[in-house]
């Protein structure tokens, strides 16, 4: 049994990708911390409950920071709808997160688990930053962290030149990426060409069963979004993607060991995730930056997630 931490800014495509977690044959889900991003905190933690709570699963999910380490919270309701899935009426209110500071839950479980633990990041980066910084160790004692963030090659999907997890919390990242985990990148980029759902697409995962139906609802919002202002053909699923790549590593069919730096200076390129694909800087690698993945893995860990 393979042990995963997921921290995450549960909003429509992030409780996909703790359905999928969840659901999986060899993963024990020892945790699910929650960060302030695609809503605001409290809205994340009750979605993130209904999630487990429709999963049929017993995991405990953790409140943490309720807003970036120096900037005001820039939420992406406008994206997801205002509850964060959809407004399709579901009752994301009245449940009660397990006691205890996601920080500190972090900390205590990659210690718990040292060497085992995958940890998984689907929203901004400021708990673990703050994990980090606090125990700066937990960094080695981490087997691989998937990161849902930034762009290994391509534009961004908040402003042009980033991606809204880093965007949001710029210096998270670059605590984060400077630190020395083991991260792998999965970059939006990789969600647009690989995760991304037409109308007829997502009917067939609609159908397959009432989570199935679950999954799809809650991108009411988001199909939106990326037909109105990304010119995508529905919706796309950055976090389940990632979510494939740390379930399956073969579900990355195309990873290169890169130095990645983050810019937190400029306003005109804030969050972007600076590749040094050519390795123009001499710095050394810093991430494993996935740049091609498998549709039909993806597709499948998420059939058989949904199917149950």
């Amino acid at each position: 049994m393979r042990h995963f931490l997921i921290d995450t800014d549960t909003a429509s495509d992030d409780a996909v990708a703790l359905v999928m977690a969840l659901n999986y044959p060899d993963v024990q889900v020892e945790a699910i911390t929650i960060v302030a991003g695609n809503v605001p905190l409290e809205m994340g933690v009750q979605n993130a409950l209904y999630t487990v709570e429709r999963c049929k699963k017993d995991v405990p999910v953790y409140a943490g920071l309720a807003k970036p380490l120096l900037r005001p919270l820039q939420t992406a309701q406008y994206i997801h709808g205002q509850d964060g899935m959809g407004e399709i009426g579901l009752p994301l209110h009245g449940r009660k997160p397990t006691s205890g500071h996601a920080v500190d839950v972090i900390i205590d479980t990659i210690h718990r688990f040292a060497g085992e633990i995958t940890l998984v990041t689907l929203g901004p980066l400021t708990n673990i930053a703050i994990a980090l910084h606090r125990d700066p160790q937990i960094a080695n004692l981490v087997d691989r962290c998937v990161i849902m963030g930034g762009i290994g090659l391509g534009h961004g999907n908040i402003v042009p030149a980033a991606e809204y997890n880093i965007w949001v919390d710029p210096e998270a990242a670059k605590i984060v990426f400077e630190s020395g985990l083991p991260i792998t990148m999965v970059g939006w980029d990789v969600s647009q060409k690989y995760a991304t759902f037409n109308d007829e697409q997502a009917e067939e995962l609609r159908n397959l069963s009432p989570l199935g139906e679950f999954c799809v609802g809650i991108q009411t919002y988001l199909r939106r979004f990326g037909v109105e202002k990304l010119g995508l053909p529905g919706f796309d699923l950055p976090d389940p993607i990632a979510m494939a790549v740390a379930l399956d590593p073969s579900a990355a069919t195309l990873t290169k060991h890169l130095h990645v730096a983050i810019e937190t200076q400029s306003e005109l390129t804030r969050g972007a995730t600076v590749v040094d694909h050519m390795g123009i800087t001499d710095n050394e690698p810093n991430a494993d930056v996935v740049l091609e993945a498998s549709r039909e893995r993806f597709i499948q860990i998420l059939y058989a997630a949904v199917r149950g």
